[in-house]
């Protein structure tokens, strides 16, 4: 399928194209993956998987010799909110799917902090979730965690492959099939050149930091392991177990046409991502949580940043919509 259905929503403004998970049939869906693109694919995951891993388990051990201080924890939650936010807000919401519009500066400011969660180069990792809408867990879908098998083993392994292993290798899809948009927006490719720089200073700024409060070697350290290592660690698995647990178990508001699962559990954590199902029922909504007693913290930034004037056209979905998209027999309470 090379287009989703569009979606009804309240706004005085026609709908963007892309609140439609927008593609362009005439261009290929995928392009030919070569040996060097596979060995960026690895030294990222290198790079922002396995070494938080390995970093984390080793902060762990310190920790019982030397223990973090409140700056760590200040450093760990607060870039845990900046680049989430960032990363729901300015990658996924606003890029991935045009569901709010705002001036170049704030633009340029989420996809920042978006850009410290490490989840990759902002146009491939645009056409990649817009591929994952439109294939979603049928073969095409890089990272569902129901294509491996039925039996328990098969399950793991797909469990283990959409939260993590599907990152090592996998195919490209095309940036002229599926962000058409974004391949002429002058602002988001110059903004995408940067991602590394932003990403490496990111896990630098705690290091540096914690050299000036403390002005000792470890406190340089903790500093660093809390507010790089570990915090990279948690929030990209966090957000990981949106493919891999999301796709697997919870509650399904809507029909879909997939195993996209709302849960409840993570909500504050994931700030509103984990209402996955809402969010593959309706992908141009900016508010996925659809209702005010399903708490969704980013939409309650962007509904802040609106009041200040600072982004507008938020799209959410109408009561009608919202009532037509119900499961006949929804297992919600």
């Amino acid at each position: 399928m090379d287009k989703e259905q569009p979606v009804e929503m309240d706004s005085k403004q026609p709908l963007d194209e892309t609140e439609t998970i927008h593609t362009n049939p005439d261009r290929r869906r995928f392009i030919e993956a070569t040996p060097y693109h596979h060995a960026l694919q690895r030294r990222h995951f290198m790079l922002f998987e396995i070494l938080p891993f390995l970093g984390t388990v080793f902060a762990l051990v310190l920790a019982f010799y030397y223990p973090p201080g409140a700056l760590e924890f200040i450093l760990f939650f607060g870039l845990w909110f900046i680049s989430g936010l960032g990363v729901t807000l300015g990658y996924h919401r606003h890029v991935g799917h045009r569901a709010f519009k705002a001036s170049n500066f704030v633009r340029g400011t989420l996809i920042g902090m978006g850009f410290l969660g490490t989840q990759g180069p902002l146009i491939s990792w645009a056409a990649t979730h817009r591929l994952h809408h439109s294939s979603s867990d049928e073969p095409d879908d890089p990272h569902s965690p129901n294509l491996h098998g039925k039996d328990l083993f098969s399950r793991i392994k797909g469990l283990f492959h959409a939260q993590v292993m599907w990152m090592r290798k996998h195919d490209y899809p095309s940036v002229s099939h599926f962000v058409p948009d974004l391949y002429h927006d002058r602002f988001i490719m110059k903004l995408d050149r940067y991602y590394m720089k932003v990403a490496i200073a990111g896990l630098i700024f705690p290091a540096v930091v914690g050299a000036f409060y403390y002005q000792t070697l470890i406190g340089t350290l903790n500093c660093f392991l809390w507010g790089s290592v570990i915090r990279l660690f948690v929030v990209d698995h966090i957000i990981w177990s949106i493919n891999s647990v999301l796709h697997t178990t919870g509650k399904r508001l809507f029909e879909t046409g997939d195993e996209s699962r709302n849960g409840y559990f993570i909500s504050l954590i994931t700030l509103g991502e984990s209402f996955h199902n809402n969010h593959h029922a309706f992908p141009g909504s900016a508010f996925f949580g659809l209702a005010w007693y399903r708490p969704d913290p980013a939409y309650w930034v962007l509904k802040t940043l609106e009041y200040f004037g600072l982004v507008w056209d938020i799209r959410v979905p109408s009561k009608q919509a919202i009532k037509r998209k119900l499961r006949k027999k929804n297992n919600e309470q």
